[in-house]
């Protein structure tokens, strides 16, 4: 099992910015990636980015490109996503999910890559 634990989230400002992070526990030494995933009141859960945790590969959404940057820490088994230039349509919960099985990267974008899940930290961001 692998317990993951966000933190970072807030309210902040449009334009502004926030660095979330997951912290994973446990049985990591199998992790394959790390992913983060949001969700917004009414939406369906949404792919954000996700990192390799072998080689540092990384996977972006299209609207985040540019302005969000997922990054690892493999001696703290803790992965970071930086937000940059915050809009309001990115206000939502943010989770955390890691994967332990190989997937080709088309399959990292979506929930079927991840096994463990985080509870979540609220993003708010205001205009």
């Amino acid at each position: 099992q692998v317990q993951l634990v966000e933190s970072g989230g807030g309210l902040v400002q449009a334009g502004g910015s926030l660095r979330l992070s997951c912290a994973a526990s446990g049985r990591t030494f199998g992790l394959i990636a790390m992913g983060w995933f949001r969700q917004a009141p009414g939406k369906e859960r949404e792919f954000v980015a996700a990192i390799r945790w072998s080689g540092g590969t990384t996977y972006y959404e299209d609207s985040v490109k540019g302005r969000f940057t997922i990054s690892r820490d493999n001696a703290k088994n803790t992965v970071y996503l930086q937000m940059n230039s915050l809009k309001p349509e990115d206000t939502a919960v943010y989770c955390c999910a890691a994967g332990d099985f190989p997937v080709q990267g088309t399959v990292l974008v979506t929930t079927a890559a991840y096994d463990y899940w985080g509870q979540g930290t609220q993003v708010t961001v205001s205009s």
